[in-house]
């Protein structure tokens, strides 16, 4: 029996996975956490086989929880779950500790398979994800950004409030914030002024 768990902040997500690994007889659902703080007081009694986790989380990345729950909890196999196959990212949190890299359009077959794999101690990454790092990224390279979180990165660099971004571009500002957080795990930084300094030395604005 393996036994499940995951961390994303979009209670969507949560659910669609849940419901897709409902009845699967070989797997357990042991709860879900929308928080970091709220995975690690779970973990305090739930110590899960696999764990199902976003890059994109409020309070800390999912990279940097990655680190902190391998460290606490070396038994638990995580899964690094994302909207985007970017290369530095992955291989972040596979050195981060990470066994597996899902999208988070992976088929049920898929996920199930990701589960025993890791589970059993061995890597796993979707295709689309394996393709990608086998085309592989220069150490120097910068991540790519899509159009709209180059706009918004403009913008920020002007100062802008992410209200303000959000009414400039006819966007809600839950919006803007996603891709603000997009961009700061892309990039690898902890805070927007980070971003900003990088995309400046860069001259991305």
């Amino acid at each position: 029996m393996i036994k499940v768990f995951i961390i994303d902040d979009h209670q969507m997500i949560i659910e669609g996975i849940s419901s897709l690994l409902q009845g699967e007889r070989e797997i357990e659902w042991l709860g879900s956490a929308k928080l970091p703080s709220e995975l690690m007081t779970a973990l305090i009694t739930k110590q899960p086989d696999v764990l199902l986790m976003d890059i994109n989380l409020p309070q800390k990345n999912g990279l940097d929880l990655c680190t902190e729950v391998k460290e606490k909890y070396p038994a638990i196999n995580i899964i690094g779950l994302s909207t985007s196959d970017q290369v530095s990212v992955i291989k972040k949190m596979k050195d981060n500790g990470a066994s597996g890299f899902l999208l988070k359009d992976a088929s049920k077959q898929e996920i199930i398979m990701a589960l025993h794999e890791v589970s059993q101690g061995r890597e796993y990454v979707s295709f689309s994800v394996a393709e990608a790092l086998k085309k592989g990224m220069p150490n120097d390279e910068l991540p790519m950004l899509t159009k709209r979180e180059k706009q918004i990165l403009e913008l920020i660099g002007e100062g802008l409030t992410n209200h303000e971004i959000a009414a400039k571009l006819y966007l809600s500002s839950t919006t803007v914030d996603s891709h603000r957080k997009n961009m700061l795990t892309k990039f690898n930084v902890k805070n927007t002024a980070a971003l900003i300094k990088i995309a400046m030395s860069n001259h991305l604005i």
